[in-house]
């Protein structure tokens, strides 16, 4: 039922629904009513917004239908205070129901302005739309249209138990909150996934309605806070207070009455209020609870609102993915006579659209738990940090809602006039790198006996010739015993040494102010394979070599068992690796980097899953530490000192009981402390059981962490595919360069096609001579800005 709707009643989001403004519309009901039949009985439970509009829909497009709600509390009771729908929200009510968009339309509150309060100095961004009316004002307005149109309304009624409603009746919808006890009694048929997190927060209100959506940080002596806040009415605001639960526990707020607690906040942040009390409503200090549901149906019971899913108030979708739910659901009803058909069809629908979402709260969530990170950013930073933290609202979006808050974001970050982030140059040790595109290492497993061939010399050379900074060989194997695969590349000869010259002096001769930089590495277990495209990580069925890694543990069941590295063959690879780097030095490579990531030979001493040693080189972090940085330190000695070196890890192992984000931070710390002027954060590819959390940038939070803990240079890897995730990331200081593989696979010319998109020709962005009377594309007649530009969105996720 609705007993916990404190826990979804959205605050503002990003741009009312973390939407860029003008992107695809909700799912909308058909208007006609449904052909003579069998009327449906549905039972649903819980008086919530979503339970309310499905009742008034499924009612609507068929009057003959028996729809039955139960809610435990009485009609005007409510927690929270104001809800915020977006336009696209309102979009598909205005179609479905007119009378209920109507009369939202009576009650909105609308603003575009958000605040950002930090240390004494705010910055206004505009042209953001948003609407908002009381939460108990929407009770209101469902309650009276499902009563006008013959919905059965049963409050301070507990609803029969579900086994008992799923046999009375044909459908029946939980829409009974986070803690939904239809998706506990079938939770073994739901496989519900309930994650807490790491601030308390509180839902309060003010008697006066604040001109803008305003965030406020407080640092204090016990830690940081922050305030969320935004009007729902012309005299009233909801105010919410976060902290990350230590700070509230050090703050007293655990021992104080809910009054106390109330005024201790309105002290805190008198500045917003203008002193102004504040007033609560049964509101209690509570932690968010994430929901996520492996399936959203049951025989004919089916899950709706937070009952299926939660999003993080911070980005204001709790309300409106439930409104859509209901959309979507009484749309499929109707598309689909069976409603286990249409059940079907609901979750297929809708599932994507939430785990999009789900991504952008979970990212939006983890900033704010992390806020104390970011205090120390220049204050219009901060502030633009804080407005793309979900990784939906973007630069290129924000540049169309408010171009003189941007501008003045990129003069603060020392952004030339004109010049968009990506274009800004960076310097590594000695070497200076025109932009912040880096093409990143990728396998292309078409070498002989380790030899680059012409393939190497075009392929690395075309993304040369394309504009981007930096060009990364793929893992360049330092023994023949170290390849993944007979196909990979080497530098453990001198024939090799030269093959690799060949294509560094094409480089440096015919595409000028690019750099070619050479990853090391040893494959270690996940070596002797067959090439990618005969069947990735599977065995060769003939001609194998012998495999080593830190301890005795096959990649797979079926893949080849290691040895165990001695003491003496630790010497022997550390002698490698040097070996190695010596010719990489001779063959005119701008920088070096140390491959330690997705589970080869040095990334298997890193992560406790793979290594299982007992000796000085196994146990804790410190020991499964000791050989990378042996190698390492091996490899500086003999590199030489002006070129850079870098060193690329997994962040995570996307495994229980694997490295965490904490240990990536001291393992970026450990090879900073040895040297390294960059770290190149990758994630995964250590086990072969691992469960990535796939999304837009999804790895990119990991680099912002280590960046901002460990002090170091980043380079952000990961689902970054448009250039206005790259000037995004840039600008709000997430990474320092930013690797992109397969859009340089499907475009070699991508950073030159990105500045034109963008209408910049100037440094860091030069055309080769031979390629400049092609730099202006040919005229079409269209004098709209690329899509991209535009929305913002990521082309290839159709969820966001």
């Amino acid at each position: 039922m609705a007993a916990d709707a404190r826990a979804s009643s959205p605050a503002p989001p990003d741009s009312a629904d973390g939407r860029p403004r003008g992107a695809r519309p909700a799912r909308t009901c058909p208007r006609p009513p449904e052909p003579a039949g069998h009327p449906l009985r549905v039972a649903i439970i819980g008086g919530g917004p979503g339970g309310l509009y499905a009742a008034a829909l499924l009612k609507r497009l068929d009057p003959a239908r028996e729809v039955t709600l139960w809610e435990r509390n009485a009609p005007d009771d409510t927690f929270g205070f104001g809800v915020v729908l977006s336009d696209e929200t309102l979009g598909g009510i205005e179609h479905a129901d007119p009378q209920v968009y109507a009369a939202l339309q009576r009650d909105f509150v609308r603003w575009d302005d958000i605040d950002i309060v930090h240390r004494g100095t705010r910055h206004t961004s505009g042209g953001h739309g948003f609407a908002a009316l009381g939460r108990r004002r929407l009770l209101e307005i469902l309650h009276e249209r499902c009563r006008s149109l013959g919905v059965a309304l049963r409050f301070r009624t507990e609803a029969p138990g579900p086994a008992r409603l799923a046999k009375e009746y044909d459908l029946v919808i939980a829409a009974d909150g986070v803690h939904s006890t239809t998706r506990e009694a079938y939770a073994q048929v739901f496989r519900p996934q309930v994650t807490g997190h790491h601030c308390r927060y509180i839902w309060l209100a003010a008697d006066f309605a604040l001109d803008a959506f305003r965030f406020e940080v407080a640092e204090t002596p016990h830690g940081v806070m922050q305030l969320h806040g935004y009007p729902y009415a012309a005299d009233a605001s909801t105010v919410i207070v976060e902290m990350r639960e230590e700070v509230w526990r050090a703050a007293g707020f655990d021992g104080l009455a809910e009054q106390d607690s109330v005024e201790r906040c309105a002290k805190i942040f008198a500045d917003a209020l203008g002193g102004r009390p504040l007033s609560s409503n049964k509101s209690a200090w509570t932690t968010f609870r994430t929901v996520v549901n492996e399936r959203w149906s049951h025989g004919n019971v089916v899950l709706l609102g937070d009952a299926a899913h939660t999003a993080h108030f911070s980005i204001g979708s709790g309300t409106k993915l439930a409104v859509e739910d209901a959309l979507a659901l009484a749309a499929c009803l109707r598309e689909h006579p069976d409603v286990r058909d249409a059940s079907a069809a609901y979750e297929e629908e809708r599932r994507p659209v939430v785990a999009s979402t789900q991504r952008a709260a979970r990212a939006s969530l983890e900033w704010f738990e992390n806020i104390g990170l970011y205090l120390d950013q220049p204050p219009r930073r901060f502030a633009f940090n804080l407005l793309t933290r979900s990784r939906r609202v973007t630069h290129a979006n924000l540049r169309l809602r408010d171009p003189r808050f941007t501008e003045a974001v990129e003069r603060e970050a020392g952004c030339p006039p004109g010049t968009p982030p990506m274009f800004t140059p960076f310097r590594l040790r000695g070497l200076t790198l025109r932009n912040r595109v880096v093409v990143s290492p990728m396998d292309m497993y078409s070498a002989t006996d380790g030899l680059p061939g012409d393939f190497h010399l075009v392929h690395l050379g075309a993304r040369a010739l394309g504009g981007a900074a930096l060009v990364m060989t793929e893992m360049v194997c330092v023994s023949a015993q170290g390849r993944i695969t007979p196909g990979c590349t080497g530098l453990y000869t001198a024939r090799q040494a030269d093959a690799w010259r060949r294509i560094t002096d094409f480089v440096h001769h015919r595409a000028p102010g690019a750099a070619i930089g050479v990853q090391l590495g040893h494959a270690g277990r996940k070596g002797s394979t067959k090439l990618m495209w005969e069947g990735m990580d599977e065995p060769l069925p003939d001609g194998n070599w012998p495999l080593v890694a830190a301890s005795p543990l096959p990649y797979k069941p079926d893949s080849q068992t290691p040895r165990e590295l001695t003491r003496a063959q630790l010497t022997d690879l550390r002698h490698q690796f040097a070996d190695a780097a010596r010719r990489a030095a001779r063959s005119g490579f701008d920088l070096l980097e140390l491959h330690c990531a997705h589970g080869y030979l040095l990334s298997g001493f890193l992560s406790p899953l793979t290594n299982r040693r007992t000796d000085a080189y196994g146990g804790p972090l410190a020991g499964r530490l000791r050989f990378p940085l042996e190698v390492f330190d091996a490899v500086r000695t003999v590199w030489p000192a002006e070129r850079p070196m870098t060193v690329r890890i997994s962040a995570t192992d996307w495994a229980r009981g694997g490295t965490s984000a904490d240990d990536a931070v001291e393992i970026a710390r450990a090879f900073a402390a040895h040297g390294a002027d960059a770290i190149d954060v990758s994630t995964g590819q250590v086990v072969a059981d691992e469960r990535p959390e796939f999304g837009r940038s999804y790895q990119t939070p990991f680099a912002d962490r280590i960046r901002h803990e460990a002090k170091v240079p980043v380079i952000a890897v990961g689902a970054i595919s448009s250039w206005d995730d790259v000037n995004s990331l840039i600008l709000a200081g997430r990474t320092d360069l930013c690797a992109l593989a397969r859009p340089h696979l499907h475009d070699p010319n991508w950073t030159l096609h990105a500045a034109a998109e963008q209408g910049y020709t100037g440094p860091g962005a030069e055309w080769p001579a031979p390629y400049r009377a092609g730099s202006r594309p040919p005229r079409t007649g269209r004098t709209d800005v690329p899509r991209s530009a535009r929305t913002g969105r990521l082309t290839q996720d159709p969820a966001v």
